[in-house]
């Protein structure tokens, strides 16, 4: 087992992993930019060292220096939390190259999954559904007019590097393909260095599902069934739920079965997410795969009582997983608390928190790195805390987030608190009647 671990990200999910390292105890090494030398992580680690100033790149996306961090305080593994490095190839290569254990996939495993088009061809070959559309990536306009027109409008255009929307075009007719290729490749080249595109089926009336799996690296892997990530605003998740409304039990089988099948296939090791696409048909179909955990895992954890950081780490050291499967005892709901102002066009809202009361009760769990006198800094993701319910059934995980909103005060800066509210009494949300649409019509009052 590892001695010590060097934790390679900021906030919640800094402190989350640092939880589990100490009940293994494992010791513990943060690291900080000059705007995080408050944060939470960096107090209740056991070590901690600046890598940086604020800006990203030249702090948590600075890999030589997160590598000397870990060099001069011996850690002999790294956690990447999600985002940041967490699913970059070259980092993972170069923790290998210094004898330092990444605890995450491989850099192949993330070069065979991180580009979508490459991943939806390992996928067509494992023999997971996947979305009809290009077979890789497009060459030119002339072949994207060709096979848009082989697929069948609507279709979608997407980013091959792409993720958080970044690329993505939706197209209802041939007239106007050319201005969303030109807008879209420009726009993957600019966030990612990258304009190669591929093509998609438009879904329609979709639900985003994904199943959680673990792999270790004897080729084994389970899952841990389904969250249903269907509430986004411009491919962002607000909240998130398992089990899904949406979900019936052969469904649930069908596509856990298929999520094993992918991971086993490429010989998967870590936690990890596979996503799919699911049609008011209830067809489902492969969408890309997330080689980290996932800024949802809490709610997974929640209803099969399983600790998904420490299996994380337990498999990294070598040890092989039970390989069962798990299924949902519970119903748990996750509101990613947000500074952002959703009145305003959830307009970010960074500043000082001058009062800062968590809700508590049976069945209440926060994942929040921030406090009264915190200062959120504007150089970062806009989350500042995860506010899960657990209950029996859905309807009681429901009242349950409805109390605990109620009861969170957060003051100084705006956040959503406000709108995670009117969502629990929305009619629809309420039915479980929603899609990847839903936030389209929502309107704040």
């Amino acid at each position: 087992m590892f001695k010590k671990i060097l934790i390679a990200n900021r906030g919640e999910i800094a402190l989350r992993v640092i939880r589990t390292c100490r009940e293994m105890g494992i010791k513990t090494v943060a690291v900080y930019s000059t705007a995080d030398a408050e944060s939470l992580h960096v107090r209740f680690a056991d070590e901690a060292v600046c890598i940086g100033p604020a800006p990203s790149a030249n702090s948590y996306l600075k890999m030589s220096n997160i590598i000397a961090a870990a060099e001069i305080t011996n850690a002999d593994a790294i956690h990447p939390g999600y985002g940041f490095l967490s699913e970059n190839a070259k980092f993972s290569r170069l923790c290998e190259e210094h004898h330092i254990k990444f605890i995450g996939a491989t850099g192949d495993m993330i070069d065979r999954m991180g580009d979508k088009a490459n991943a939806k061809a390992t996928m067509k070959a494992a023999g997971v559904p996947c979305v009809p559309g290009s077979e890789g990536v497009i060459s030119d306009f002339e072949d994207c007019q060709k096979v848009a027109k082989e697929t069948g409008y609507p279709v979608m255009l997407k980013a091959s590097a792409g993720g958080g929307g970044k690329g993505m075009r939706a197209v209802w007719k041939p007239e106007d393909l050319k201005d969303a290729w030109d807008s879209a490749r420009q726009e993957s080249k600019a966030a990612f260095g990258n304009d190669d595109m591929y093509m998609e089926k438009l879904i329609e009336e979709p639900r985003h599902i994904e199943i959680q799996i673990v792999g270790d690296s004897f080729g084994k892997a389970c899952h841990l069934s389904e969250r249903d990530c269907s509430v986004q605003r411009r491919h962002q998740k607000l909240t998130e739920e398992t089990p899904s409304p949406f979900m019936t039990d052969k469904l649930r089988e069908d596509m856990g079965n298929a999520a094993v099948k992918a991971a086993e296939f490429i010989k998967y090791e870590g936690a990890g997410t596979v996503e799919f696409l699911v049609d008011k048909h209830r067809n489902f179909y492969f969408m890309e795969m997330n080689t980290r955990i996932q800024v949802e895992h809490p709610i997974t954890e929640e209803v099969v009582n399983y600790d998904l950081i420490r299996e994380q780490i337990l498999v990294a050291a070598g040890v092989p997983i039970s390989g069962v499967n798990y299924y949902p005892k519970m119903h748990s709901i996750e509101c990613r608390i947000n500074a952002e102002d959703p009145h305003n066009n959830f307009r970010p809202a960074p500043g000082k928190i001058t009062t800062f009361h968590a809700p508590g009760g049976h069945g209440i769990r926060i994942d929040t790195h921030v406090y009264a006198g915190y200062m959120i800094p504007s150089n970062y993701d806009s989350m500042i805390a995860k506010l899960i319910t657990t209950a029996q059934t859905r309807e009681e995980a429901i009242n349950k987030m409805k109390r605990a909103l109620d009861e969170f005060v957060i003051e100084g800066v705006k956040t959503t608190i406000p709108f995670h509210r009117q969502l629990m009494d929305h009619p629809d949300y309420v039915a479980g009647n929603y899609t990847t649409k839903f936030m389209e019509d929502f309107k704040m009052e």
